[in-house]
């Protein structure tokens, strides 16, 4: 099985993002990841999924979701034509035993501390999916109170865009 991330641009409309989740429903493609945010146009939603399947079936996916009146354009990303970042927010213990180990492990990760009370770190790192997946099994060791993450974005290297190839 192989795993796909794919940007959707479509219509800022009412129900576009349930019409096209839904597609992926019934395909039977469990989405890892999804996320959503007006363009830089708010005529345009711009929908990025990651998925598991099999290519016959993500063509078919793909060939789906253009015939939905809404959906202007699709772009597949890999990580040779694609940059991709995800953020995530972790809520540490704030143990004075283990507060220098865990601060250190943020540091090294480039993550920065955004919240500090009596009885917990709150840190915010912006990065890849693995090396956020690194970085939080690293903290596994400590007491983690809290994880917040967001799929990941992607956008395409070079000067090309995804409206470059509106499919009106």
């Amino acid at each position: 099985m192989n795993r796909y991330t794919v940007a959707v641009l479509v219509r800022n409309q009412f129900g576009v993002l349930n019409r096209v989740t839904s597609m992926f429903r019934r395909r039977q493609f469990n989405i890892s990841a999804l996320t959503v945010s007006e363009t830089e146009s708010s005529e345009f939603s711009r929908i990025t999924v990651i998925f598991d399947g099999e290519e016959t079936y993500k063509q078919q996916l793909v060939n789906q979701l253009y015939k939905l009146p809404d959906v202007c354009s699709i772009k597949e990303f890999s990580a040779d034509n694609s940059i991709s970042c995800e953020l995530l927010l972790i809520k540490m213990e704030n143990d004075p035993a283990t507060r220098d180990d865990i601060r250190t492990a943020a540091e090294a990760f480039g993550a920065v501390t955004v919240d500090y009370s009596k009885n917990s770190i709150m840190f915010r790192l912006a990065d890849s999916s693995q090396r956020i997946d690194d970085f939080i099994n690293i903290m596994r060791d400590y007491k983690i109170l809290e994880i917040c993450r967001t799929g990941s974005v992607s956008l395409e290297k070079g000067s090309t865009t995804i409206r470059q190839t509106i499919n009106f």
